[in-house]
C-alpha cells in the first residue's frame, strides 16, 4: 500500500508523542545497515517529539510502542512485546532476508512476527508485490534518506567504481571484482570495495581477489566520512546484490549524483525504477564488464544514468522519510486501538 504525500503530512500532524522501544538485531557499533536505519530513525522520530530508545532486544521495558527492525531477527523480542502489551501499537520493517529468504525458509517466525504487528514497513516501492497478500494491507513504503553529498574531482589516471556494503552473499559481493578480471589492457577501470568481511571465508576471498587481481582493492569497514569520500570522487556505483529490501547506498549515490550500475532485483527497481537503463542481471559477470567499459568509453550513457539518478534523489529527502514514518505509525496506533 502506498500512501499519498498530503496522507503522509496529515499524519504527521496527527501523532501524538510517545515512547517509543526500537529494536535492531545489530549492535553498537556496527555499521551494518540495519543499525545505521536504527539510528537514523531514531533520530527523525525524536525531530516529531517522540523518547526514543534503541536496543538489540525487548526486555519488558514500558513503551507506548515498539518499532522492530527485522522480522525473522527480532520475532523473540516481537512476540514478547505482543504478550506483555497485546493492546499497544507494533510496527515491525521487513528487512531484505526477511521478504526473499526467510519467509520462504523460516516462515513460522517470520510470518509470526508479521500477524503480530500493526503495520508493516517495506523499503521500496515494490515491497507489496513479494510478500503474501494478507499483509498488503498493513504495509506502508518508507524511502530511506540520504544527505546531499558535493561531487569532488575524480581520479585521472584510474576510472574509479566503487562498490559500497558489507562482504556477504545476499550482496554477491566480489561480482565487480569478478568483472574486471580480463578486460583491455588499455582500460583505466579500478574497483575500489567498502565493507566488512561478514565472516573468515569472506575476507580470504576479498584478500586472495585483490592479490591476484589488479584493477581491484578492498579496504575493508571504513569510516562514513571515507566512504562519502569516495563515493564522491568515484566514476559509477555498482550494486551486484542477489536480494535486497532497499539498500541505502543506492539513495545515497542518488543523492550524490552518482551514476549506479544495479542488478535487476526488485529491491533495485524499487529504488531507481522500472525503466532506469543502468541494470544488469543477477550474477552475471558479462553483462556487468560490458556495462563498466560502455560507461569508460560512452560519456553519454554515463550522463544519462547520472541524470535518472538526480531525478530519483527527491525521493530520498529526510523530510520525506521522516512524514513516511510518522503516518505508519499513526495508523499503527490508529489499528491498535480499534483491534
Amino acid at each position: 500500500m502506498r500512501y499519498r504525500l498530503q496522507d503522509i503530512r496529515i499524519a504527521a500532524m496527527k501523532s501524538a508523542a510517545m515512547k517509543i522501544g526500537l529494536i535492531t538485531p545489530a549492535a553498537r557499533p556496527s555499521r551494518s545497515g540495519n543499525r545505521a536505519t536504527a539510528e537514523r530513525w531514531q533520530r527523525l522520530l525524536r525531530e516529531l517529539g517522540h523518547d526514543v530508545s534503541v536496543a538489540i532486544d525487548y526486555r519488558g521495558e514500558d513503551v507506548d510502542l515498539l518499532l522492530a527492525v527485522h522480522a525473522w531477527r527480532s520475532c523473540p523480542s516481537i512476540r514478547r512485546f505482543a504478550e506483555v502489551h497485546p493492546d499497544r501499537p507494533l510496527v515491525v520493517l521487513l528487512a531484505g532476508t526477511d521478504i526473499y529468504r526467510f519467509q520462504h525458509e523460516a516462515p513460522g517466525p517470520t510470518f509470526e512476527s508479521m500477524r503480530a504487528a500493526h503495520a508493516l514497513i517495506g523499503l521500496h516501492e515494490n515491497a507489496a508485490a513479494d510478500i503474501p497478500a494478507e499483509f498488503h494491507d498493513k504495509l506502508g513504503v518508507v524511502l530511506q534518506s540520504a544527505e546531499p553529498l558535493e561531487r569532488r574531482a575524480p581520479l585521472k589516471t584510474k576510472f574509479e567504481v566503487c562498490v559500497i556494503g558489507h562482504l556477504r552473499d545476499e550482496k554477491d559481493s566480489l561480482r565487480t571484482a569478478y568483472a574486471v578480471r580480463d578486460i583491455p589492457e588499455d582500460s583505466r577501470i579500478a574497483v575500489t570495495q567498502l565493507g566488512r568481511a561478514h565472516n573468515d571465508d569472506w575476507a580470504e576471498r576479498a584478500r586472495a581477489e585483490a592479490e591476484s587481481n589488479p584493477r581491484y582493492r578492498w579496504w575493508g569497514e571504513r569510516a562514513r566520512s571515507t566512504v562519502r569520500r569516495i563515493m564522491a570522487r568515484s566514476r559509477v556505483m555498482v550494486m551486484s546484490s542477489r536480494m535486497e529490501g532497499g539498500a541505502n547506498a543506492v539513495a545515497e549515490a542518488c543523492a550524490a549524483g552518482l551514476p549506479v550500475i544495479a542488478s535487476r532485483i526488485p529491491g533495485n527497481i524499487g529504488l531507481l525504477g522500472e525503466d532506469y537503463p543502468g541494470y544488469f542481471p543477477v550474477e552475471d559477470t558479462e553483462a556487468l564488464r560490458q556495462m563498466l567499459l560502455r560507461a569508460e568509453s560512452d560519456p553519454g550513457w554515463l550522463e544519462e544514468l547520472r541524470r535518472h539518478c538526480k531525478q530519483r534523489a527527491r525521493l530520498f529527502t529526510p523530510e520525506r522519510e521522516r512524514e513516511a514514518l510518522a503516518a505508519i505509525i499513526d495508523r499503527a496506533v490508529s489499528r491498535a486501538r480499534t483491534g
